[in-house]
C-alpha cells in the first residue's frame, strides 16, 4: 500500500457511466502558486504549447510570461490534481475598454476581460476546461463586466468546444478566431455561488496539500521506501 492510500479525501467523488471520475475543484491561484504555474506550463507539449500562447514559445519566454502575471489585477484560476499537482491554469485578464477598439465594440463597460485556458493531456475530458470557464464568467458577471471575450487559433479545438457549449459568438478570421459571450447582471444568487465555490476549493486544495506534506513526511521514515 502506496502512503496516499492512507488517506481519503472527504470531499468526494461523482460517478458517471460505472466509472469514478475526480470532482473539478476550481481555484483562485495567488503568488505561492507562481512556482507551480511555470511547472505546469512549461510540462505542455508542443501542441499544446502552441494552442494556449498562439506560438510555440520557448521555455524563458513561457516563464516571463508567468513571472509577469498581475495577481492585484487580472484573477487566474487553477485545478490540482489529488496528489497535489497543478493540472489546469485559467489566465482572466482585464484591461480597459479603449485599450482595444475590437473589443470595445461588444460593451459599454468601462473593462474587458480575456480568458486563456491550458489543461494538462493527463486531464483532458473530463471537462476542466468548461469549468475553469465557467468559474471565469461568474467572476466577471459578479464584478461588472457584461462580456467574455476569449482568443485562439481556430484549429483549437478544446477552446472552441468551450466557447460553443456556453453560447459564444464566433467570428473566425485568417485561421485566428475571436468569440464572445454577453453576461447578465450579477444577482444575490451569484455572488453566493462564487463564494462557495471558492470556499469549497481552499477546502480542498489545503487538504490535499496537506496530505501530500504528510505523505512526504511518511517517506522520510527510516526503513521506508517511497512507492
Amino acid at each position: 500500500m502506496s502512503s496516499i492510500d492512507l488517506f481519503q479525501n472527504p470531499l468526494g467523488r461523482w460517478f458517471k457511466g460505472g466509472a469514478a471520475r475526480p470532482t473539478v475543484r476550481v481555484k483562485e491561484l495567488k503568488e505561492r502558486d507562481r512556482r507551480r504555474m511555470v511547472k505546469h506550463f512549461l510540462a505542455l507539449e508542443s501542441r499544446d504549447r502552441l494552442l494556449r500562447f498562439g506560438a510555440i514559445v520557448p521555455d524563458e519566454q513561457v516563464a516571463k510570461y508567468v513571472n509577469g502575471i498581475d495577481f492585484a489585477r487580472d484573477m487566474v484560476f487553477g485545478v490540482y490534481n489529488r496528489v497535489f499537482k497543478l493540472v489546469a491554469v485559467g489566465h482572466l485578464a482585464f484591461a480597459p475598454r479603449d485599450a482595444s477598439p475590437r473589443k470595445s465594440a461588444a460593451t459599454d463597460k468601462e473593462r474587458v476581460a480575456e480568458f486563456g485556458v491550458s489543461v494538462a493531456h493527463s486531464m483532458r475530458g473530463m471537462g476542466v476546461g468548461s469549468k475553469l470557464f465557467e468559474r471565469a464568467a461568474i467572476h466577471c458577471r459578479n464584478n461588472d463586466i457584461d462580456t467574455l471575450y476569449m482568443h485562439c487559433l481556430s484549429s483549437n479545438a478544446t477552446m472552441m468546444h468551450i466557447a460553443k457549449k456556453a453560447g459564444m459568438a464566433i467570428h473566425r478570421d485568417y485561421g485566428e478566431a475571436d468569440a464572445y459571450l454577453k453576461l447578465p447582471p450579477p444577482n444575490p444568487g451569484s455572488v453566493l455561488q462564487e463564494a462557495m465555490e471558492e470556499q469549497v476549493a481552499m477546502l480542498d486544495y489545503a487538504y490535499k496539500a496537506n496530505k501530500r506534506a504528510a505523505v512526504k513526511w511518511l517517506d522520510r521514515l527510516p526503513g521506508r521506501k517511497s512507492e
